[in-house]
């Protein structure tokens, strides 16, 4: 990503599936540090801390317990100091609805988790390329 001392707030109950996109990221060559949180309450926690470097973008799944990623989006976006963090949603949800709901709460993107682990790398690096040549105020 852009600013490799900002962190990359990756919103994820699913053990695996952090160590995927962390070695995915460490593949295509990603220095930011990664921060894990399992749902979308602790994410908010974080980002509400009066310690918490803000993220250069949050990679967010939809289907996590305690909090979803939808009643995230639906926090994060109403806050103001919150609200410019660009996120992405990386998620196995292919509900036209989820869809809908995640690009009307303002998400920057939505990408589909492949299974396929060569595919998975090529979606987060496209994620990287976007973020990378992004203007971004």
């Amino acid at each position: 990503m852009k600013n490799a001392s900002k962190p990359i707030l990756l919103v994820e109950d699913d053990t695996v599936d952090v160590m995927t996109i962390k070695r995915a990221l460490k593949e295509i060559g990603v220095g930011n540090p990664v921060v894990a949180v399992e749902h979308g309450e602790a994410a908010l926690d974080y980002l509400r801390s009066a310690d918490c470097a803000r993220p250069c973008i949050i990679l967010l799944d939809l289907n996590m317990p305690i909090m979803s990623g939808i009643e995230f989006l639906r926090e994060a976006k109403h806050d103001a100091a919150l609200r410019p963090i660009p996120v992405v949603v990386l998620t196995t949800s292919a509900e036209q609805q989820d869809k809908l709901s995640s690009f009307e709460l303002g998400v920057a993107g939505y990408m589909a988790k492949p299974v396929d682990y060569r595919a998975f790398v090529e979606v987060v690096r496209s994620i990287d390329r976007y973020w990378t040549v992004s203007e971004m105020p």
